[in-house]
């Protein structure tokens, strides 16, 4: 007799949820034409609410479902509370840029949302090959989405080079994961950990051929160094909205994986891999903030820093314990507050059609828009990592537990970094405080929903900084969760 899979549908009803509310936009949008299309943005913010308080519902549960292949933990759910931020965010963003760039259209939240639901599945993964279609969901229609300004070469060129390199990431993990069941006979996490633990397997070469693989699959879409080549260009090419977006959401869903497979799936054979997570920190921290000295483009400034800020979360996953968990996972929460802000500040301080977003062109913002001005560098003060901002707490516990876990080079090699992204951060604020006004001088205006979005990244950036020991508890309580799974 056949026995047929354990399938328990509570364990996805955020996702459920944020599928249904992406059908209904697209449905509404068939409906909705012209300049009425503004309600859409509500049915997709509705929809993330609901997400949110299922998964508030879920809260405290260890559960699995479809034969184990999906864990619910504390550990993925603070990872979707992530998400939902993330897309939150680029939704307020989104509305008065795409009504300023005649690009409103349901497909756009449409495509923020199915990409949530791949995230949320990736999060939620015990097993590679679902792991691998949550990668899949989530990715396709990010290349649909930083092409979405269909009438601009740049945005074609952006979501061409993100769609190569993304079937090359692709391609990597899939043969990783063969390798990984050709030796192991198996795909799930709990049963990868018994094996590792109980057989000596540590030494084959093809699970490290395999794990190298997968890690390198996943390298590409959070952007570690050498794997980065496609950022600068697709960052700068895509909406700055969709920009913002791929900074935050992508690059928590590619960790929520890293964190749960390499220090708790793979963990008996952690020592093995801290070497090579060791030397892509090094190189991602490095390159990332040594090429952001060079640039006089803010979207291109902020993707090189998004590389580096990569590289300080890589630093946490190279501790390979609970704590340097912990310190990664806070990091990866300021940084959603602090650069969503940024970008929302990129919006708000631009021009329809976005040509002219050169650094200079923010001179002597302070005097024209003083406001604007304090709140752009609080947002970089926070990038750079200056007190009492989120920014400077993160990076205090990543370096902090570096030491204590005996990474006393890499701590030090992080806060060399650190130092040097001063540099370009101060740029900016410097260009708006102390240089003459630009040739174009920018119209600031101040649409409510880029208020609310700006407002709530400010929020963030200072809540975290002033009060971390809450959101610390909270983290804790997650993680504690996630070494406890498996």
């Amino acid at each position: 007799m056949i026995s047929l899979p354990i399938i328990n549908f509570s364990v996805i009803y955020p996702e459920i949820i944020i599928l249904v509310t992406a059908i209904a936009v697209l449905i509404a949008d068939l409906f909705i034409k012209g300049d009425r299309r503004a309600p859409i943005s509500l049915i997709a913010l509705a929809g993330i609410i609901m997400a949110a308080f299922a998964i508030h519902a879920q809260w405290g549960a260890n559960v699995s479902g479809f034969s184990g292949a999906i864990i619910v933990d504390n550990y993925a759910l603070l990872f979707k509370y992530i998400f939902l931020v993330g897309a939150l965010l680029t939704l307020f963003l989104s509305v008065w840029y795409l009504q300023r760039e005649e690009l409103f259209s349901g497909e756009y939240f449409f495509f923020i949302l199915i990409s949530i639901v791949g995230m949320m599945i990736l999060s939620s993964s015990n097993e590679l090959i679902t792991a691998f279609l949550g990668l899949e969901i989530m990715s396709i229609p990010l290349y649909l989405l930083a092409g979405f300004d269909k009438g601009k070469l740049r945005s074609n060129e952006a979501a061409l080079k993100y769609l190569l390199m993304g079937a090359f990431a692709s391609g990597f993990l899939i043969y990783g994961i063969a390798f990984i069941y050709g030796s192991m006979g198996t795909t799930n996490f709990d049963e990868i950990v018994r094996a590792l633990s109980s057989d000596s397997l540590d030494t084959d070469p093809l699970i490290l051929i395999g794990i190298s693989m997968i890690v390198i699959g996943f390298a590409f879409k959070t952007a570690f160094v050498p794997f980065h080549s496609w950022v600068p260009d697709v960052y700068t090419g895509a909406p700055t909205p969709v920009t913002a977006f791929f900074s935050i959401a992508p690059k928590a869903a590619g960790f929520a994986i890293l964190f749960r497979l390499l220090t708790v799936a793979f963990s008996p054979i952690f020592v093995n891999l801290s070497t090579m997570l060791w030397v892509l920190a090094v190189l991602t921290m490095s390159v990332g903030n040594l090429i952001a000295l060079t640039q006089r483009n803010i979207k291109r400034m902020l993707a090189y820093s998004s590389i580096a800020h990569a590289g300080y979360i890589l630093v946490s996953l190279a501790i390979g314990t609970s704590k340097g968990t912990e310190a990664g996972l806070f990091y990866l929460l300021a940084y959603t507050a602090m650069n969503a802000g940024a970008f929302g500040m990129v919006i708000l301080l631009g021009h329809k059609g976005e040509d002219d977003l050169t650094i200079s062109s923010y001179g002597g913002l302070s005097r024209r828009h003083p406001v604007a001005a304090a709140t752009m560098s609080l947002f970089m003060f926070s990038l750079a990592g200056i007190p009492p901002t989120a920014g400077f707490i993160g990076k205090f516990n990543i370096f902090s537990n570096a030491i204590s876990a005996g990474f006393i080079w890499l701590a030090i090699i992080g806060v060399i970094n650190s130092v040097i992204s001063v540099y370009y951060y101060l740029r900016v604020i410097i260009t708006m405080y102390m240089k003459p006004e630009a040739d174009s001088v920018t119209t600031v205006t101040y649409p409510p929903s880029l208020l609310v979005a700006i407002i709530l990244a400010a929020w963030g950036t200072l809540h975290i900084g002033l009060f971390p020991n809450g959101w610390l508890l909270f983290i804790r309580e997650s993680v504690v969760g996630l070494y406890q799974a498996l």
